[in-house]
């Protein structure tokens, strides 16, 4: 008999700004870093968030920071506790200086999740996989016949998930760089700054493709989750490259690809409209922009055993809109919403599997 097993991944904006340094939430009338949102509010929010998800595994991005001070799993820890959750132990990768980590929360009782990094920390242009996600990348960004170094300022968070019963797979979490213009004042620096923004997102990208391609190449079942701040059709600076980041990581015609059914909606109706996983306030604008950014993506093998994936949007789902109380908690959490995908782990249907 299969086991459903859900897991998520969600973007909590500033999560980092509702702890002190010793991991313990603020919670009180202060305003958090979110706008015109307490930190007892946002706290609040994202308890009745992460228990209406009633995940097994959930991939925080912009998880608490650690460093010298602060550690990302007492505090992750420290809020399942508060919150009751069943996924109350927490794992992260490798640290970064940005005070957004990226982190998992998972149920002990239910699957076993450890960082088990794959390559070597330096980049080898001969290597059949792609370099350790803490060390660099070499690639021509701007086809001037000389290579540029890449790094991940967030390096994606590898994880050996084994399920209790028996059966295994792979994560990855994933903050990619965000395309976002910040500090440029001028239409000639935006555009500049931009540009400069997706090539580094594509390297990545394309880093990741090869992380990807290693683990289908030998059958292993595997889950992609996160923001990859990207999407099929997102802006116009995608012409310049051809493909969007998304679907670099998905793979390309011939190639054994990752499936998303959100990601697939986007890519067939580039006109028309599509999921969206956030939203954004352009104040200079007084409206709202919604984006689909956070994916959760599935190997051949896991595709198989049609998952059900869902999107938690306030006001596109149906069950998130007609309950009052989530609905307003996923408009006050974060400026993310998170997204599951519900696996039955070990049944796979090769009759199910034309997916692609």
């Amino acid at each position: 008999m299969s086991r459903r097993l859900r897991f998520a991944t969600y973007n909590v904006e500033w999560f980092n700004a509702l702890f002190d340094d010793a991991g313990h939430l603020y919670d009180d009338g202060a305003w958090s870093s979110r706008r015109d949102v307490t930190r007892a509010d946002q706290t609040a929010a994202l308890i009745a968030v992460f228990r209406a998800l009633d995940a097994d595994g959930i991939t925080v991005i912009e998880a608490p920071d650690h460093n010298g001070r602060r550690s990302t799993v007492r505090a992750l820890e420290g809020f399942a506790a508060c919150a009751g959750l069943r996924a109350r132990s927490a794992v992260i990768g490798f640290a970064n200086d940005t005070q957004q980590e990226i982190a998992f929360l998972y149920d002990p009782d239910r699957i076993a999740a450890r960082h088990d990094p794959v390559g070597s920390p330096t980049a080898d242009r001969a290597a059949d996989e792609a370099p350790r996600f803490d060390g660099t990348f070499r690639i021509d960004l701007d086809i001037d016949a000389t290579l540029d170094t890449v790094r991940w300022s967030k390096p994606p968070l590898e994880l050996a998930v084994e399920v209790a019963g028996g059966g295994a797979l792979r994560l990855i979490a994933v903050h990619a760089k965000s395309k976002a213009p910040h500090g440029a004042a001028t239409p000639e620096a935006i555009m500049r700054v931009s540009i400069a923004n997706r090539r580094k997102q594509l390297a990545q990208c394309i880093w990741l493709r090869r992380r990807v391609a290693g683990h289908l190449a030998r059958g292993e079942p595997l889950i992609v989750m996160g923001d990859f701040n990207d999407g099929p059709g997102l802006d116009e600076y995608e012409r310049l490259f051809g493909r969007s980041g998304v679907e670099i990581v998905i793979g390309g015609p011939g190639e054994p690809q990752l499936y998303d059914p959100h990601a697939r909606a986007a890519l067939s109706r580039r006109l028309g409209a599509a999921p969206s996983t956030a939203r954004f306030y352009l104040a200079h604008e007084g409206r709202w922009l919604s984006a689909l950014l956070d994916y959760a993506m599935v190997s051949p093998e896991l595709a198989a055993t049609r998952p059900r994936w869902r999107i938690w949007h306030p006001f596109d789902d149906a069950g998130c809109y007609r309950d009052r109380a989530l609905r307003e908690a996923l408009l006050t959490a974060s400026d993310h919403y998170p997204v599951t995908v519900d696996l039955p782990v070990g049944t796979p249907n090769p009759a199910a599997s034309d997916l692609s």
